[in-house]
């Protein structure tokens, strides 16, 4: 669940110093020192003041020459003094974080006064950040919404619930009213709403179903994939996936996921953590061929499925909760998207065309 990982920063390193030197920079966050701080080094100080923005991603800001004291850059020791004044530039504009109506269709499932379901297509982002200002669902949402008075999208008291990722289809909450979100919130929080995906793997699983139990936290080797820790470590945030298989191609596996918590990248950095990346998922490995035959035409054939759906083959299948309001049991399925049908039509296709009718693999609903 939850929205692509993006750098704070969206700092591109470079080793390059005449390219460093030759960089337009652009003021993001600008400080005074105030007269009764004690010398303190710029790192902690800006983490102090930038209470979104980790110390790593500060020092590697300053490495990277982004930030000044009194107009010269300085690296992350830099102890800082009353009166000096403290600047972050980057290599892009400062964007406005507002969010602005846009004219983009919306696949609307389910909507009332209070909320409305949405049928969220693979490519689209769900909230402006970093590289993504603009064109994205919630700015689709407030296209929408737009004559409705008490709706504002830049209110956090409404709108989005939860989210996905951005090459991730399927469905998503928003609600319209503050009542709507915090009743909805509240069972999130406590894990009483219902989701199910569907996904694509790599591998064939020897048991039918099964739980994944694992903390998650930014992978540290690569900040922009997450990675699982043992459940009883003080690293990450604890997430459980349940699944079970609903048909099997040899070489891939179509499998149910239930959510029990819904952390970043939950269902991607589980399977990936029990040796069953998803299909087509290029963060995660799933662009490999890891399984099957080696054979020119094997090759092919996989490149071919890639071409077909060439995102993880992840599509957010079901939701269910109690409507805040009626309190009634609302339930929305989604049928898949063309792109994972057709992938899945081809490995049927690629399994019947090469194994006898009696050992094929059984479709379990």
């Amino acid at each position: 669940m939850e929205e692509e990982l993006t750098d704070e920063f969206g700092i591109v390193e470079s080793d390059d110093s005449q390219q460093l030197q030759d960089r337009q920079l652009f003021e993001h966050y600008r400080f005074e020192v105030d007269r009764g701080q004690d010398p303190v080094r710029i790192d902690k100080y800006m983490c102090e003041k930038l209470q979104h923005s980790s110390r790593n991603r500060i020092q590697k800001a300053a490495d990277a020459g982004f930030v000044f004291v009194n107009d010269s850059p300085v690296k992350s020791n830099c102890k800082v003094r009353p009166g000096d004044v403290v600047t972050l530039m980057l290599d892009r504009p400062h964007y406005n974080t507002r969010i602005e109506p846009e004219d983009i269709p919306l696949n609307i499932v389910y909507e009332d006064d209070d909320l409305m379901v949405v049928n969220k297509p693979a490519g689209l982002v769900v909230h402006p950040g970093c590289g993504n200002f603009s064109g994205t669902l919630v700015n689709a949402v407030a296209w929408h919404l737009r004559t409705l008075p008490t709706y504002d999208p830049n209110d956090p008291q409404v709108g989005l619930v939860h989210r996905i990722d951005k090459d991730t289809s399927g469905l998503l909450v928003v609600a319209k009213t503050p009542e709507a979100k915090m009743g909805l919130g509240v069972q999130f929080f406590n894990k009483t709403t219902h989701r199910s995906y569907v996904a694509l793997v790599w591998g064939n699983f020897t048991e039918d179903s099964g739980t994944i139990e694992g903390n998650i936290a930014r992978d540290p080797k690569d900040r922009m994939r997450m990675t699982v820790f043992p459940p009883d470590s003080d690293i990450g945030k604890s997430a459980v996936t349940h699944y079970r298989v609903i048909e099997r191609f040899g070489y891939v596996t179509l499998v149910e996921c239930i959510l029990e918590t819904g952390r970043t990248h939950q269902i991607r950095a589980h399977m990936r953590h029990i040796g069953h990346p998803l299909f087509s998922d290029q963060r995660y490995g799933g662009t490999e061929i890891l399984r099957g035959e080696r054979t020119g035409s094997y090759r092919q054939f996989v490149l071919n499925c890639f071409a077909y759906c060439p995102r993880q083959a992840l599509h957010a299948r079901t939701l269910g909760f109690v409507h805040p309001t009626t309190k009634e049991q609302m339930d929305f399925t989604s049928d898949l998207p063309a792109d994972l049908w057709a992938l899945i039509e081809k490995w049927r296709r690629y399994v019947s065309a090469r194994m006898p009718k009696e050992d094929l693999p059984q479709a379990r609903g």
